[in-house]
């Protein structure tokens, strides 16, 4: 279904974004440029007590020569997320982005190789809950690490709802679930009773 299409700039105000996002709203840019907000009726997440992280990715990870950090470039990631030849992700709301991250609530997971950023992931976070936004890899396997370190550091902070959108296939083999939309406010007052930091 989709959210309220009304004067979208307005909607695009950090404190209206994070009162949509903490609803289990999304925002996508469409060819024509506008944002709309989107609720669907069936959600994917990666259950934070009983996700999967192949055996292989665990293997590449103990010997690769990967630095990984936290919200140090986090518009940076935003920006190579949106760096391909169809994305969903508008200059305005990439803008709109960085209000949020103003006001503390974008985060990133970054994969760094001799000081340069080579993958990493970006996302919403309200009290307990990660609604993962989208993520990027210019080395391989580089955004599936970030992706290992973001669970874990979910895990360590107390987060309750790793919520991933769409199931794709990149993200099934972490055991992504599909719940429907009552599962998923069930999981969302859950979170929403978490006092966690990221």
């Amino acid at each position: 279904m989709t959210e309220n299409q009304q004067p979208y700039d307005d909607l695009l105000l950090p404190n209206n974004m994070i009162r949509l996002y903490a609803r289990g709203a999304f925002p996508m840019a469409e060819p024509t440029g506008e944002i709309n907000w989107y609720l669907p009726e069936i959600r994917t997440i990666i259950p934070l007590d009983n996700y999967n992280v192949p055996r292989s990715l665990r293997k590449f990870m103990e010997s690769a020569d990967f630095e990984y950090r936290y919200d140090t470039s986090v518009m940076e990631v935003v920006r190579q997320c949106a760096n391909r030849p169809s994305t969903w992700i508008s200059e305005r709301l990439i803008e709109a982005y960085e209000g949020l991250y103003q006001s503390g609530f974008l985060h990133s997971v970054e994969v760094w190789r001799e000081n340069k950023l080579v993958g990493g992931l970006y996302g919403v976070t309200y009290k307990g809950a990660f609604f993962g936004e989208s993520m990027f890899t210019a080395v391989s396997q580089a955004s599936k690490c970030a992706l290992v370190k973001l669970i874990e550091r979910l895990n360590e902070r107390g987060f309750v709802l790793l919520d991933v959108q769409y199931e794709n296939e990149h993200l099934k083999m972490f055991g992504t679930v599909q719940i429907n939309y009552e599962e998923f406010n069930n999981l969302l007052a859950r979170a929403y009773k978490r006092n966690v930091v990221f």
